[in-house]
């Protein structure tokens, strides 16, 4: 025979257990009337004096009264428990006394039945997680044992299946000038197919360190880019330099294209080969210099198995930015906007002379800097969406002229120009629409390069903005000039652009 006082004791126990799927919350004023309801297993009660204690590891999500009562202090105790802002907005159901029993029963299905279909949902994309899951693991199973087969059977990752050595002519006058001021542009000679990196050989390590070398890979077909390297002098070394891709080239066979470029400082001496008899395969640039006649660069290519990452290359250049699927392009900027500057400087003086003007003979801007504030030339829309890289040289002008700096600064078509350098000139941030290159001093003695790297092309079309200021307590005969503008933009599907009057 049971023992009463022990199934009252057990009673009691369970009782005392946290009820699951509590979803409901009423006042300790009902729970008489709702404990025999049909809600029963899903209500939690809560009193008005201890509101915290009541709801403890609960979530409801909709509160009954089944009195006048019972909802006025249902509701106090919920607004003050909303204070602590851990709570959503919980409404309130007034179950009619009358009908409390179908209506009880109504709001038990409501909630079971959605929350059921919701609980099924969440069920089912498990499953599908955990098939995902077993399947991706599959597919590292057999990629890894892919990979062992090729170790096994001693085939190289990377292979060389092009190579083009260096040939240095005693009447060479050197590439660093055209790798400044222009680029080198090298088709590669062989299919994309499986290619995995390259190797360029320069003649001797730099002896100035202040500057970096800019390479870029893309297809000929498409003009998408692959990849592209910004190595500084000092990481480059005499002899061969590795650059890595990314990932081995797959897809269908098209011809890459190699553009190499150099920004700041004097660059090393790129190596060339010997002469070929196919002009494609020469090594071309904008400007025409003496050394680019029917020869190629010094060059290395590899392979390895297609979309893999290559991993034996020795002293490798892993890519700076990865730019696969995207077309890249360089572009200047068009003498017609550079004639059209505008003075937006900022400054107490105003002098007898000009000091933003565009020199068309030289397509040239000059910017002369004075004693206080900042001196600025605005090149309206030149700058277009997707820019990702902007380079400008800068000197002064004048044998005797005293030292100044220099910058660049993007701002949005909307933007107040002398505003944002009103901010540069106190000292305060610049709005995050806003872009500047920062300053570089530049004297008379030799000329300096300016390099503005995004780290996220532009979104819309913008303004450039020259700027100079004095370095010393004098500008004497400062006439800054900035030219040679360079930008490279990664086109996109659908660019955004911005429509304002101009």
């Amino acid at each position: 025979m049971a023992d009463p006082t022990l199934n009252e004791s057990l009673s009691a126990t369970i009782h005392r257990l946290p009820r699951r799927n509590r979803y409901v919350v009423a006042s300790t004023h009902d729970q008489d009337a709702l404990e025999a309801s049909p809600l029963s297993d899903l209500l939690v009660f809560v009193d008005p004096e201890t509101d915290a204690e009541g709801l403890r590891g609960t979530f409801p999500l909709i509160g009954v009264a089944a009195s006048d009562v019972g909802g006025k202090a249902l509701r106090a105790a919920l607004k003050r428990l909303r204070k602590i802002g851990s709570l959503p907005d919980v409404s309130v159901v007034r179950l009619q006394e009358a009908a409390l029993a179908a209506d009880a029963e109504l709001v038990a299905q409501v909630l079971e039945g959605g929350l059921g279909r919701l609980s099924r949902h969440m069920a089912s994309a498990n499953t599908e997680l955990a098939t995902l899951r077993r399947e991706r693991e599959t597919l590292f199973e057999n990629y890894r044992a892919l990979e062992n087969a090729f170790h096994a059977r001693n085939w190289d990752t990377v292979s060389e299946v092009f190579g083009h050595g260096p040939f240095v002519d005693p009447k060479d006058q050197g590439l660093a000038t055209l790798l400044r001021e222009s680029e080198i542009v090298q088709f590669f000679p062989v299919s994309s197919y499986a290619v995995s990196g390259f190797a360029v050989h320069f003649r001797e390590a730099p002896a100035d360190k202040t500057g970096q070398i800019i390479a870029t890979l893309d297809y000929v077909e498409s003009s998408e880019g692959i990849a592209e390297w910004r190595v500084p002098y000092g990481s480059v070394t005499e002899g061969w330099n590795f650059f890595s891709l990314p990932k081995a080239c797959d897809g269908s066979p098209r011809t890459l294209r190699l553009r190499i470029s150099a920004s700041g400082g004097l660059p090393p001496e790129l190596s060339l080969g010997h002469v070929i008899t196919n002009e494609r395969y020469a090594a071309q640039a904008r400007m025409p210099h003496a050394d680019l006649d029917m020869r190629p660069l010094a060059l290395r290519i590899f392979t390895g198995l297609p979309g893999a990452r290559p991993t034996a290359l020795p002293n490798v250049f892993a890519p700076s930015t990865v730019i696969s699927g995207r077309k890249v392009e360089d572009y200047r900027l068009p003498v017609e906007l550079l004639r059209a500057i505008a003075n937006v400087s900022l400054s107490p003086i105003e002098p007898s002379f000009p000091t933003v003007r565009f020199l068309e003979l030289e397509d040239a801007i000059v910017c002369h800097p004075l004693n206080e504030g900042i001196t600025a030339g605005a090149v309206r829309r030149v700058v277009a969406p997707g820019t990702a890289r902007i380079s400008a040289r800068a000197v002064i002008d004048h044998p005797d002229g005293k030292p100044a700096a220099v910058g660049l600064m993007l701002v949005p078509l909307s933007a107040d120009i002398r505003k944002e350098i009103a901010a540069l000139a106190d000292g305060r941030s610049l709005p995050p629409t806003a872009f500047f290159s920062g300053w570089t001093k530049v004297t008379a003695a030799q000329q300096v390069d300016i390099n503005f790297m995004l780290e996220t092309p532009a979104l819309r079309t913008m303004d450039l903005v020259v700027l100079s200021k004095a370095a010393t307590d004098s500008v004497d005969f400062a006439w800054l000039k900035v030219f040679n503008f360079r930008l490279v933009k990664y086109l996109e599907n659908n660019p955004v652009r911005e429509v304002v009057n101009a």
